[in-house]
């Protein structure tokens, strides 16, 4: 298998930990990156914490990621009935593209596809994280290119946060099963965790019971994926992380036969410097692969078969941060992004089954950057800015088709594109009090479009989607004004308003019947306010989300000019309330609400509002044993995730879990 091409990098880290003390002592060893400058309030990030990581219905982490009001897929469906290459991440409606518009990090590592620019959901595992940090609006710092609407910080648990054996097992609606197992220990003054997990189920139909055929089957799923992460000291304030993720998901959409699937092997090493002089410094490789088969809805034969899709993503940064005093926290340094891969295709004759053609498509994209930010603390002011140059490349692009004689049809060449982005960030926060707080940010940001909207056309039955090699850079402008309150003991609020402009925005343009075209527009204007609230008392938690955005597109002359981009919603909340004492019982439910939003540029096809409600209970047994039952939309509400003239596909219904968990 190809995950063991990775074992030589751990191997580097494993001897070290064998470092145990040194003449002070035992060493350290945090397995953290370095520490958060003092100006990051100043752009409203939202922290979700290990606990409610630990508590969701679905245990997964687009789900708990729901709990941010704004966040959302491509569409509705969660990791188990989704098309892996609709899983893109994005924030404040600027939607209406399946590519991630979010820059999703694990340990400081990009996750999206290097191909697709989809986020592999199912092999990041809630109980492997000891939080998530969500930045609205552009990013800066390392990674910046590609947050327009934001950054998603997953950062993997420490061996303080995991017990050094946890395990649980669950049986679940339509004969669905979950298995996790974790170890985590010592080694020397550094640690070492394994985890794994596979889950699999019948599926429920997505497809509503009027439009059921002969060929209509529940969304089958079964996915496993296993992580491992080493840290270990190389001194007194030095310290090196390595972390290995291997998965693989298999998911069947709608037909029989129409199975898709999705496999990766990543690996990263990390150095971390916590002296006068701090360091972080990355390395990463990722080696991906995807494949599709597409179903025709009237005759129930395979119409397209995306049998192979390797991509390769690799690149690193360095980030050095000077001792300057405690008024000054000044970060510089140096990232890349290298992305490549290919896409194979057989198309077939949908009423007679015939091969019709293979296409063969492909390039790399490479973006180098450099960054300065600089966090100046004048008192209760803070003062945080920064700028990035980046000079970004697509080359190698191709399309070649041949047809059923193996004779050409198609050998497109596309010349190489380069150029250079400027983009910077500046944020000022002011504490009056240790109860209020002022913030206010603008930023500018840029996304590359992916290798799959560059050479890639795909069919959502029946609507054609042609790529287009000549796509522009998305570039977003945004500025934003918050204020943030801690009115009692245990309770903060927060309130965010905000304009964003993403120019040269990339959407699916209907040129035609059933004909649409990935097309650069004038502009996604997003304007809005974000709420957010949490709080605890005793035993009992409270947390709530809430975000309007009022969203349109700018295309002069277009007939989508002033809609509603696809795939966006005007409002969006979430709140989660929790009774969780230090023994005995716990209980929590989860009400989520998202309002009607459109599948298509036009306005056409509209998806309803939907509001569902999730619980987990937890009862301990003793001995590191609990009992947990966990429930998934319980009134079984009809959430609608497509609507193509009236095809539709439906979201999770109710489902119900029981389970043993323990830790120990």
């Amino acid at each position: 298998m190809r995950m063991f091409r990775f074992l030589p990098l751990l191997a580097l880290v494993l001897p070290a930990a064998a470092v145990a003390e040194d003449d002070a002592g035992e060493i350290v060893v945090q397995g953290e990156g370095l520490p958060l400058p003092p100006g990051t309030p100043a752009y409203g990030a939202v922290i979700v914490d290990r606990a409610r990581l630990a508590n969701s219905a679905s245990n997964r982490i687009e789900s708990v990621l729901s709990d941010i009001a704004g966040f959302q897929q491509f569409r509705r469906s969660d990791s188990r009935s989704a098309n892996p290459s609709a899983q893109g991440a994005t924030l404040r409606a600027l939607g209406g593209n399946a590519s991630s518009r979010t820059l999703v990090l694990l340990d400081g590592v990009p996750m999206a596809d290097p191909f697709f620019g989809y986020i592999p959901f199912s092999a990041l595992v809630p109980e492997r994280l000891s939080l998530i940090r969500v930045t609205r609006g552009a990013g800066g710092g390392a990674f910046g290119a590609g947050a327009v609407a934001g950054t998603i910080e997953l950062a993997s648990a420490g061996r303080e946060a995991m017990p050094a054996l946890a395990a649980s097992a669950f049986y679940g609606s339509r004969d669905a099963t979950e298995l996790s197992a974790g170890l985590a220990t010592g080694v020397g003054g550094g640690f070492v965790t394994l985890s794994g997990r596979w889950d699999r189920g019948d599926g429920f139909q997505t497809t509503p019971f009027a439009q059921r055929g002969v060929a209509t089957v529940p969304a089958r799923y079964e996915g496993w994926s296993t992580a491992l992460r080493a840290v270990a000291p190389l001194g007194d304030d030095i310290e090196i992380q390595a972390r290995g993720l291997v998965f693989r998901d298999d998911r069947t959409l709608r037909f029989r036969g129409a199975d898709s699937g999705s496999e990766g092997q990543d690996a990263s090493v990390r150095l971390i410097a916590r002296g006068p002089w701090q360091v972080d410094a990355l390395a990463y490789l990722q080696l991906r692969n995807f494949s599709n088969v597409v179903v025709s809805s009237t005759s129930f034969r395979r119409s397209l078969d995306q049998r192979n899709t390797p991509s390769t993503g690799l690149g690193g940064k360095i980030e050095l941060r000077p001792p300057l005093g405690d008024a000054h926290l000044l970060r510089f340094g140096a990232d890349l992004r290298r992305a490549s891969g290919d896409m194979f295709e057989d198309a077939y004759n949908a009423s007679t089954g015939a091969l019709t053609a293979r296409r063969h498509a492909g390039g790399r994209q490479t973006t180098a950057g450099a960054f300065v930010e600089d966090d100046w603390t004048i008192g209760r002011l803070v003062l945080t800015g920064g700028a990035r140059a980046d000079h970004w490349s697509i080359a190698h692009g191709f399309f070649r088709a041949r047809n059923a004689a193996d004779l050409p049809t198609a050998d497109n060449r596309f010349a190489r594109r380069s150029g250079w982005e400027i983009s910077g960030r500046a944020g000022a926060l002011l504490r009056l009090s240790d109860a209020v707080a002022l913030r206010g940010a603008g930023y500018t940001g840029f996304r590359l479009p992916t290798l799959n909207e560059l050479y890639r056309p795909f069919v959502v039955f029946p609507i054609t989607t042609q790529a287009n090699a000549q796509l522009k850079p998305e570039k977003l402008k945004g500025v934003e004004a918050g204020l943030d309150l801690a009115p009692l003991p245990g309770a903060t609020f927060g309130i965010t308003a905000f304009y964003n402009r993403l120019g040269d925005a990339i959407a699916n343009v209907t040129i035609g019947a059933n004909l649409r075209q990935r097309r650069n527009v004038r502009a996604i204007v997003a304007k809005g306010v974000e709420l957010t609230g949490a709080g605890r008392w005793g035993d009992v938690a409270l947390t709530a989300s809430y975000a309007y955005s009022h969203a349109t597109v700018d295309a002069p002359g277009g007939a989508f000019d002033g809609l509603v981009p696809a795939q966006s919603p005007r409002h969006a909340a979430s709140a989660t309330l929790a009774w969780e004492p230090r023994r005995g019982p716990a209980l929590s439910a989860t009400l989520r609400y998202v309002a009607r939003q459109y599948e298509d540029d036009l306005q056409v096809d509209a998806l309803p509002h939907a509001l569902t409600v999730d619980a987990v209970a937890r009862l301990p047994l003793g001995g590191g044993f609990s009992l947990v039952a966990r429930g998934e939309n319980l009134f079984d509400e009809t959430v609608v995730t497509r609507n193509v003239a009236g095809s539709m596909d439906l979201g999770t219904p109710r489902t119900l879990w029981i389970g043993v968990k323990f830790e120990g």
